[in-house]
């Protein structure tokens, strides 16, 4: 009520002439809401002033990167699109991810598998078996990621046939290395479903 208004002013009277200065008719709407003073106010202590020293420059460095990550996070949990890693973005690997998690794989069942294994091989009447064992799993794991491979590439070439597949097999090969529920971005299907 009792405040000053020059500062209000000046910066009306500098947004005007920006707006004559890029030929604005100034009876015509300016084509966007007025913002709350709140959001100004927040919007111009963030823009205008730099840091003082190294020591704040380095904090807000450090706040912004908190930030990012925690969109990150959010994002590989509900597999928001926008915020994901640049190794997880785009349709190639959606779809990817998609094919994976949409049936079953040996390899997801590696670490329980390997830990049985390894229990049967400290008992010497089971130390045969145990090698056999481990020889089925390397051999149907490896036949597994030939399959899906193959199938992922040809399914690739169909549906994004002018985008580049570089890395999208690598990348659902690893996927199938993860446990169902520890894999990131989180699965979006069930088993059984097709891929988008």
């Amino acid at each position: 009520m009792f405040r000053s208004r020059s500062n209000e002013t000046k910066q009306a009277a500098a947004e005007t002439e920006q707006d004559e200065a890029q030929g604005r008719d100034p009876q015509a709407p300016k084509g966007r809401p007025t913002p709350k003073r709140s959001e100004a106010q927040a919007l111009r202590r963030a823009t205008v002033k730099p840091p003082a020293n190294r020591k704040e420059a380095a904090k807000r460095a450090r706040e912004a990167r908190r930030s990012a990550l925690a969109k990150q996070r959010e994002a590989l949990i509900s597999g928001d699109e926008k915020h994901l890693p640049v190794r997880d973005r785009g349709p190639v690997r959606r779809y990817a991810r998609d094919f994976v998690d949409s049936k079953w794989h040996v390899s997801e069942y590696f670490l329980p598998i390997a830990v049985v294994i390894l229990v049967m091989s400290m008992f010497p009447a089971q130390q045969a078996a145990s090698l056999l064992l481990w020889m089925g799993v390397i051999i149907m794991m490896v036949t597994d990621w030939v399959v899906t491979g193959v199938r992922l590439k040809k399914q690739l070439r169909e549906r994004f046939p002018d985008e580049s597949h570089k890395g999208a097999r690598a990348y659902a090969i690893m996927r199938t290395l993860q446990m169902r529920r520890m894999r990131l971005p989180k699965p979006q299907l069930k088993r059984g479903q097709q891929p988008r």
